[in-house]
């Protein structure tokens, strides 16, 4: 296979890796969305408590989704316009913004590893101070907000034996509620699905990545050493100059 043949080929890959990209970044915005406006996420948010422990976690996650879709969106229109248009600048902008999502997406990886409860155990806490608040009376506010978690996430109470909340808390599950499961259990098995999802974006977003930056750094030294396939220049027709007897074609690049 020829070097421009090896060319034509990567430039296929970047621009169908480029789409695969795109629809990467549109399934993460999507994520987001969900994470930052879905229902069971936003009660946990929502609940009025002096410190809320989840709060801060889900904002720096929903603000690192954010700057990755951004990333990945911008590096992949800028790779497949400088594919496309054979732009050494493009190239290079696009480069730099997979490296920046690369990088972020390393550093998910790391933080999942190293604290892999981490969400999990800002919503479980948050779910103790709402439910304690609530079963010792000292707000009506919290009860609702108690009620509106246990809606949300369909289950009721918790079996905890550390529990010294006395009898109030017979009194909370009573009728169908009874048969709902523990709220803890309940919080724990929807945040199992959220983050196997999670790791499956990253695990592929880390694949077409690598895969960018590989293409990415291929075309632009094809490009910058001059292997162009489908631009060939245009032509233009010099003025014939006194004595000649046919005009010479110059090649613009």
């Amino acid at each position: 296979m020829g070097p421009w043949s090896r060319v034509r080929v990567a430039k296929c890959q970047m621009l169908i890796t480029c789409f695969f990209i795109l629809l990467l970044g549109l399934s993460v915005a999507t994520m987001m969305t969900l994470t930052y406006f879905g229902a069971h996420f936003a009660v946990i948010r929502r609940a009025s408590l002096e410190k809320n422990p989840y709060q801060a976690v889900h904002q720096w996650a929903f603000s690192a989704g954010l700057s990755l879709v951004g990333l990945l969106t911008l590096g992949a229109v800028l790779s497949a316009a400088a594919t496309v248009r054979e732009a050494q600048g493009l190239m290079a902008g696009g480069f730099l913004c997979f490296s920046l999502a690369f990088c972020a997406q390393v550093q998910v990886v790391f933080w999942r590893l190293h604290s892999p409860t981490q969400v999990e155990d800002a919503m479980l806490d948050t779910y103790d101070l709402v439910y304690e608040q609530a079963m010792k009376g000292t707000s009506h506010v919290r009860r609702q907000e108690l009620a509106a978690i246990q809606d949300v996430f369909l289950c009721c109470g918790k079996r905890s034996p550390f529990s010294r909340l006395g009898s109030t808390e017979a009194d909370l599950c009573q009728g169908e509620e009874a048969a709902r499961e523990d709220c803890l259990q309940g919080i724990r098995s929807f945040l199992r699905t959220h983050q196997q999802v999670a790791s499956s974006l990253t695990s592929i977003g880390l694949a077409l990545t690598v895969s960018a930056l590989l293409l990415s750094s291929f075309l632009w030294f094809a490009i910058r050493c001059g292997c162009s396939l489908d631009r060939k220049g245009k032509y233009t027709l010099t003025p014939r100059s006194p004595g000649q007897k046919s005009r010479w074609a110059q090649r613009v690049p």
